[in-house]
């Protein structure tokens, strides 16, 4: 089962659009659409601006809140998302001020924090005198930031979500299967990790740029994986986090236009989107790649990211995702499986194992290898990446192995490894899939199925 595999509203505690009773519709429709658009953008110029993630989140909460009791009433601003800047900046302002009258009724003690207050106070203010323009690097910086290698990978995802992603804790929660309190509490040892090592809010410098990014781009295309192939659940295609990994790879292809590698991730992800609609049947169901209506890829999509593909590999400074994006625009320019350049996918491969020596990476080129030369040369390296053991709970690894055997009839392996595959599927469209495999080869091998 190998398809070219690939390896809302804010809260304040809670989620903005709870805070209001029966706003309208149409409105809650246009600040969750601003919110989306804009949420990210405004929170990187406050964090640059008082250098407090909470602080800064609180803020941008309050002017939601705020937009959601005051356009009904007043109307959409001509430019909402400036008065949501705007807004933002004077809850700030609001909330330092109370601090700042809080510590100086307080004993000497506290005249540092008296002191603190003031000076943030000061800086929004000052702010405040030129509309606080967001700065071209605001996000970038704030993307860097969240995806610091001191942070833990789950709490980079999360952290990105969060600020830059325009999803609430409650979201992100159920988009990775975790309970709502542990991704809370992720948020909050990211933010204090950040604040106790002193994680500086800067784009790094030229020699840190390529360990950096490489972090960078990897929780961007996590978050795409888990829409484009949802670990769990009943759909196999989580739609909101593929837009939103998009939208965040479009921020850095916009931001780092230079950086032959944030286009082909873009690319990448683009040219597999692409293919979104045609990957389940109307009941569902899984549709693996050769089996697809070609018809109902997204052409658009598809000239998109062959030319930001083909802009990045003009730098002529390959990497891993250019070379994933070329294999995904080789499949996707094809008119049909049987039309498919598989010896051009399996030298993409070879370049893209020079570069990325996963086991995954592996899998796949033991797949192209299978489509050249033979499902049993393929076999063999299957074989020989399942008796190294890296893999072993590895769902794809058992399913390509299936497949493969099944292919060349030999119905009793391919069943037993397509029920330890169907063992580690979470996912209800890959198990339905996976079931109907195994039934099959189970019947041609006359087993009965327990």
């Amino acid at each position: 089962m190998i398809d070219d595999v690939a390896p809302h509203a804010p809260d304040a505690g809670g989620d903005a659009s709870d805070q209001l009773a029966d706003p309208s519709v149409e409105i809650r429709g246009v600040v969750d659409r601003v919110f989306r658009a804009e949420s990210g953008r405004v929170l990187a110029t406050l964090i640059r601006v008082i250098g407090d993630f909470d602080l800064a989140e609180e803020a941008v909460s309050d002017a939601f809140v705020t937009a959601l009791e005051r356009w009904p009433a007043d109307g959409v601003p001509g430019n909402p998302g400036a008065w949501i800047t705007t807004t933002a900046r004077n809850r700030a302002i609001d909330r330092l001020r109370r601090a700042r009258r809080l510590a100086d009724r307080q004993t000497a003690l506290a005249r540092d924090a008296a002191f603190e207050a003031e000076r943030r106070e000061a800086a929004l203010v000052a702010a405040a005198e030129d509309e606080m323009s967001p700065i071209g690097d605001d996000r970038l910086r704030l993307i860097f930031t969240c995806c610091h290698p001191a942070l833990a990978p789950e709490a980079r995802v999360a952290l990105t979500l969060r600020t830059l992603g325009g999803l609430t804790t409650p979201e992100i929660a159920r988009a990775f299967l975790v309970p709502e309190p542990t991704l809370a509490q992720r948020l909050v040892r990211a933010k204090r990790k950040i604040r106790d090592a002193a994680i500086p809010y800067r784009v790094p410098p030229d020699h840190l740029l390529p360990e950096r990014l490489d972090s960078v781009l990897q929780v961007v295309y996590l978050i795409f994986n888990e829409g484009y192939e949802a670990t769990a659940g009943d759909a196999l295609v989580r739609r909101d986090l593929c837009g939103e990994a998009i939208r965040l790879g479009r921020v850095l292809a916009e931001l780092m236009p230079d950086e032959p590698e944030a286009l082909g991730l873009l690319a990448l992800m683009l040219l597999h989107d692409a293919r979104r609609d045609a990957r389940t049947g109307t009941d569902g169901s899984l549709v693996l790649l050769d089996a697809q209506d070609r018809t109902r890829w997204d052409a658009s999509r598809i000239e998109e990211g062959v030319a930001l593909l083909e802009r990045a590999m003009r730098m002529r400074r390959p990497g891993p995702y250019q070379l994933q994006a070329a294999i995904a625009a080789v499949h996707d320019e094809a008119r049909s499986a049987s039309d498919t350049d598989w010896p051009q996918i399996l030298a993409l491969y070879d370049a893209l194992w020079q570069t990325s020596r996963s086991p995954v990476v592996a899998l796949n080129r033991a797949v192209a290898v299978a489509m050249v030369r033979g499902p049993d040369e393929g076999l063999r390296l299957v074989d020989a990446l399942a008796d190294g053991g890296t893999l072993d709970d590895y769902l794809h690894l058992h399913a390509a192995k299936a497949d493969l055997l099944r292919r060349l009839d030999r119905s009793t392996a391919a069943a037993e490894s397509y029920r330890r595959a169907l063992a580690l599927a979470t996912n209800a469209a890959e198990r339905r899939f996976l079931q109907d495999r195994l039934n099959e080869v189970a019947a041609g091998s006359d087993e009965v199925e327990p």
